[in-house]
């Protein structure tokens, strides 16, 4: 199978900007593993300006361009040097694919992406992508990584997109906010009541939200892909979603 896995910033780093190194280590050992079963793998990582906001010892996420663009810079070097060094413990190559929304959107770029990445997947390599924060701006950006994962997905023409949140999928309500609020665990149409669920804005560090969410299954649910949404605080989870068992939110893709 394979799988597009995408991690959001509140699963990578606390509030201070700092590696949550309990999630990553625990994320990145699952990953080999389900790598080690014969899948395949593609990583969308964000976090780069969370890290660069914590390696950088700033108070918070910076508001003006210019300032986040230079903690992607400095987050990105981080992140990357982390993941290299976690996933060559079981013996992983990792490479680093940073795009634009014109590499996807461009017919001639958009099949240089799709080719290099076929060509590390046949290398047995997992390609960890992020857009490239240090050069995008408004006009080029994809936008958020969620968007960026599906976007992934139909290139890569996945099985799976799987995405790691911070809660444990699309609720009848905010569950943060009512303790009423039940997990809706299948979706198989996404209709403007779907959409309505979809609300509020995403963590402190980070950009998406169940907004985005609902916007990336759409994407890879009209090509026929089936989206998760899993809590990226049990990586464990992944097994359960890629075996077909149930867990968080599966939206069903639309088969020919």
């Amino acid at each position: 199978m394979r799988v597009v896995i995408k991690v959001g910033t509140s699963t990578l780093a606390y509030r201070t900007g700092r590696l949550n190194i309990r999630h990553v280590e625990k994320l990145v050992k699952t990953i080999a593993d389900l790598k080690n079963a014969g899948h395949e793998i593609i990583f969308v990582s964000s976090g780069a300006i969370a890290m660069g906001v914590g390696k950088l010892n700033l108070p918070g996420k910076p508001d003006d361009i210019p300032s986040k663009q230079a903690a992607a810079a400095v987050g990105q070097c981080e992140l990357m040097y982390t993941y290299d060094q976690l996933f060559t413990q079981y013996s992983h190559v990792v490479a680093q694919v940073l795009i634009t929304g014109e590499d996807t959107e461009d017919p001639d770029r958009r099949r240089n992406l799709v080719n290099t990445l076929t060509r590390l997947l046949e290398m047995g390599a997992i390609p960890i992508i992020n857009e490239n924060d240090t050069i995008a701006t408004a006009e080029i950006k994809v936008g958020d990584n969620d968007t960026l994962a599906a976007v992934v997905a139909v290139c890569a023409e996945a099985d799976l997109l799987v995405l790691l949140s911070d809660i444990d999928g699309l609720h009848t309500g905010d569950p943060r906010k009512d303790a009423g609020a039940e997990l809706i665990p299948l979706v198989e149409e996404i209709t403007p009541e779907i959409e309505r669920l979809a609300s509020g804005a995403g963590s402190e560090l980070g950009t998406g939200g169940m907004t985005t969410k609902i916007g990336a299954a759409r994407i890879v649910t009209e090509k026929g892909c089936d989206m998760v949404i899993i809590n990226g605080a049990a990586p464990e989870l992944l097994y359960d979603v890629i075996e077909g068992r149930s867990a968080g939110t599966r939206f069903t893709g639309k088969k020919a």
